[in-house]
């Protein structure tokens, strides 16, 4: 990590300094900012053009996937707005919306353009992926032993609470929770909840992959796979196993006998399919019953969420999640699932919005995983971010995401430069 620009120095920095600013509640208030100051910056040294020094200047146009994640993102907006207009919410509330979609949606364009934009190398993100992987090994023993010596559950809440969020648990500093189903503990590392630590926990795996260094490698994919274990959430488990070894297969779909194969086990269906359905679908309903009273709650919530979105507000939404009732044990409808939140928040347009450039990012990061290695790292990371759409809400936690999101413009300026990835000599 040597030879770093400024840009590549606060990037590097704020990834090294996680866990130090999850111990002061902190880490919702900086991916925003972050995200708002590099994306200022970006504007300005494409502004600038030359007279920018040469280690900051702008490493090419913007990408086309880029532009669309930046248009999507300022539809969502409009939809938001459109909403609270259709349902009288109130300048209060249309301004408090606002706030939010800069702190959740908006950093879903912002991060992509400073990738594509700013002089900022892959390899700095993995590195710095890294490092917090050392940081959570350290801390690991003490987390891990503190439901078993008595330690509690929440070390504090951070002041910086009254900025506002989503709830408290975004600024909340914890040891382990206690799982209410089953009262075991579970482990959320420096995430809000345990779920999404397990996803990070395959971000982390994800990125510690691509490390060149093998002891920070190792580093790496043991604090993920420990985030992954120790939330508990099948989530994690699924991502684990399709996020990393999907991309390595893809160079099969240029490859002759590889479809052979396949269409041979395509054909030995007629005879296996029926025992492999009954497996499947006992998989499913054992996935499921994993976790029967969450899988009720979010599949109740799901099934709200659609039916006021198709009867009550198809194009625009209701412009923000309102409260379930004690059959989702109070849960907001439009939580919980990133599709259906859309859907019920800001209907069909908004999730157009979002589903146009995600759409186009998968494909490119397929077409690229396919020709070569270096579509590999974004591929995982783009399943991963679709895997958490369908158990969770993607714009609130962006915050945590922004390596992810970053990369992606990396990528697309990679792809821009050289669209097919040329042999190493």
């Amino acid at each position: 990590m040597t030879g770093m620009n400024p840009v590549e120095r606060m990037v590097y920095k704020t990834l090294v300094w996680t866990w130090p600013l999850y111990g002061l509640g902190a880490l919702y208030v900086v991916g925003p900012v972050l995200a708002w100051l590099l994306g200022g910056l970006a504007v300005l040294i494409l502004f600038l053009g030359r007279a920018v020094r040469e280690d900051m200047r702008a490493t090419g146009t913007i990408p086309v996937v880029v532009w669309l994640w930046i248009l999507g993102m300022a539809v969502m907006l409009v939809a938001l707005w459109v909403g609270h207009l259709n349902w009288s919410l109130g300048l209060k509330q249309t301004i408090k919306s606002s706030i939010g979609w800069a702190k959740g949606w908006a950093l879903l364009a912002l991060f992509p353009l400073v990738g594509a934009v700013l002089p900022i190398r892959r390899s700095v993100l993995v590195r710095g992926q890294c490092v917090i992987g050392l940081g959570t090994l350290i801390l690991a023993p003490v987390m891990l032993a503190a439901p078993h010596v008595g330690l509690p559950e929440r070390i504090y809440t951070s002041p910086l609470k009254a900025i506002g969020g989503p709830g408290p648990e975004y600024f909340t500093v914890y040891f382990f929770t206690w799982d209410p189903g089953s009262w075991t503990p579970r482990w959320q590392f420096y995430a809000p909840w345990s779920p999404f630590a397990a996803l990070l926990g395959v971000v982390q795996v994800l990125f510690a992959l691509e490390e060149d260094n093998k002891r920070w490698r190792r580093i790496g994919l043991a604090a993920g796979l420990l985030m992954i274990f120790a939330s508990k959430s099948r989530m994690g488990l699924v991502g684990l196993a399709a996020c990393t070894v999907a991309p390595r297969m893809m160079p099969l779909v240029l490859q002759g006998w590889a479809w052979r194969v396949l269409a041979g086990l395509t054909a030995s269906l007629a005879i296996t399919g029926a025992a492999l359905a009954a497996a499947a679908n006992d998989a499913v309903a054992a996935f499921k019953g994993a976790r029967a009273d969450s899988t009720r709650v979010r599949e109740t919530l799901q099934r709200i969420a659609f039916e006021r979105w198709r009867t009550e507000a198809v194009w625009f939404g209701h412009g923000t999640v309102q409260p379930g009732p004690h059959l989702v044990e109070y849960m907001p409808i439009g939580s919980h699932h990133t599709w259906y939140g859309l859907l019920f928040v800001k209907g069909l347009v908004g999730f157009g919005a979002l589903l146009v450039p995600m759409v186009w990012q998968t494909l490119l990061t397929m077409r690229d995983a396919a020709l070569g290695p270096r579509g590999r790292l974004p591929m995982g990371l783009m399943m991963t971010i679709i895997l958490l759409t369908f158990g969770e809400n993607v714009e609130i936690e962006a915050y945590l995401l922004w390596p992810a999101l970053m990369l992606f413009g990396i990528h697309a300026r990679e792809m821009q430069k050289n669209p097919v990835e040329m042999p190493a000599t």
